[in-house]
């Protein structure tokens, strides 16, 4: 089952809409993470992430829609009082029908990235990477399922 993308700037999102859940290990910590991604008034995509940890939870709340330049792009909030933004790129390094974005911070560029599951169940694989002179290095792997 790969990623059907939709039409129209938003496109690159169809294939995430929906309510998704990933349950494993971080860091050496059980964590459950949901990840909420609906439409938000005209021209917007509102993602709800929450990572549940054993001491404490963490939230994030994105929008993804036009830039000022126009392309794609993201503005994400974290409840420890951090944020971040960045845009559309090219994932076709990781899968030909991944969904990726890039943005800058402070230690640097990073990249969260999307793409269908290789099982052919419904839901997706996520990672986030740090760039370096080599390339991406890869420093979260979630595999993520519909919720139930």
């Amino acid at each position: 089952m790969g990623f059907k993308f939709g039409r129209g700037l938003l496109g690159p999102m169809r294939p995430l809409i929906g309510h998704w859940v990933h349950a494993g290990e971080h860091n050496g910590q059980t964590v459950r993470v949901t990840r909420l991604y609906e439409p938000w008034g005209k021209g917007w995509v509102r993602l709800t992430a929450s990572w549940t940890l054993p001491d404490r939870d963490y939230v994030e709340t994105a929008f993804y829609g036009a830039t000022t330049e126009g392309p794609l792009g993201f503005w994400s909030f974290t409840n420890d009082g951090k944020h971040s933004q960045g845009m559309l790129a090219d994932g076709s390094d990781v899968h030909a029908q991944a969904v990726a974005f890039v943005a800058k911070f402070p230690a640097g560029t990073g990249r969260m990235i999307a793409w269908p599951r290789d099982d052919g169940l419904p839901g997706f694989d996520f990672a986030v990477e740090s760039q370096t002179q080599k390339g991406w290095n890869r420093f979260l792997v979630q595999r993520f399922d519909p919720v139930p």
